[in-house]
């Protein structure tokens, strides 16, 4: 199927553009409107086959729960595996958009690897992430930096202490939540690993108080966020941090997002996923 045509699906079901402009743009590209109404009931077909595999996976349990921040009580998804009795526990800190259907899926499948698995959502202190997320930009630029870190410092202690942690913690985020997990790493050092993908680096400064050891992910084709990856290097070198940097060539910014097809990078995707599940699974034993 052509790209354009899932692209704008993604965006659709996404919540990004509304019916009456993806209807009007699906019929342009698919050249009239009987073959775009022949073309809707395959592309959400399509939608419901990918996210039913990790939806209705009988090997897992998953519920929304609240737990305790900064703020007040901050909302977060929570997955883990059905058997088992405690496990290792990771944090999943989403993009820009707050907490959509795509990272509850990454949270998800990092709960299939064996692990207590957070996502909590920034947007909480607001009322949570929208079902309609075009305005969502909005809602992120009201959002105090300083809390926001804080809210999401407490998920580490929040499940250090959750009866089904070993209190073991990792930490892991894509954009905006690659950044905010080199600040989970600042700002706790109870925090056992991090693992930022193409996030804004924290400042010299700031390396100096990290206290896990850190995987980070860049894809190649991501000259804003890369520029700060030299800076950020030396800083971890002076100050003798445990690290490793991965560069992917030919890979954009979000990489690793698979509702994104322009940005997704399949090879890259898969090789930093399976170097992230080998480090926490170390790191977290």
């Amino acid at each position: 199927m052509d790209k354009k045509i899932t692209t704008l699906y993604d965006d659709y079901s996404q919540r990004r553009t509304n019916r009456r402009d993806f209807f009007r743009k699906l019929v342009m590209l698919s050249g009239s409107t009987a073959a775009a109404l022949a073309l809707l009931p395959i592309l959400e077909e399509n939608k419901l086959k990918a996210s039913a595999n990790l939806q209705d996976d009988p090997d897992l349990l998953t519920e929304f729960i609240k737990y305790p921040g900064e703020t007040g009580d901050v909302r977060g998804f929570l997955a883990w595996p059905k058997a088992g009795k405690k496990f290792p526990a990771v944090i999943v800190i989403h993009e820009n958009r707050g907490l959509v259907p795509h990272i509850r899926d990454v949270t998800r499948r990092m709960a299939k690897e064996g692990f207590l698995t957070l996502a909590p959502d920034a947007l909480s202190p607001l009322g949570g992430t929208p079902e309609d997320i075009s305005n969502v930009g909005a809602m992120f630029k009201q959002l105090n930096g300083e809390q926001t870190t804080k809210n999401f410092v407490a998920a580490v202690k929040y499940l250090k202490t959750h009866p089904l942690s070993t209190g073991k913690v990792g930490c892991t985020g894509f954009c905006w939540g690659g950044a905010m997990t080199n600040q989970v790493a600042v700002n706790s050092p109870d925090l056992n690993a991090a693992v930022p993908y193409y996030g804004r680096q924290p400042s010299a400064e700031q390396v100096a108080m990290i206290k896990a050891p850190i995987m980070a992910h860049y894809g190649g084709d991501d000259a804003g966020i890369n520029q700060g990856i030299p800076a950020f290097e030396e800083a971890l070198k002076k100050n003798k941090k445990e690290y490793q940097i991965f560069i992917y060539e030919g890979a954009q910014h979000a990489f690793n997002n698979d509702s994104n097809p322009e940005r997704y990078n399949e090879q890259a995707a898969k090789l930093a996923w399976g170097r992230t599940i080998a480090f926490f699974k170390e790191k977290l034993k």
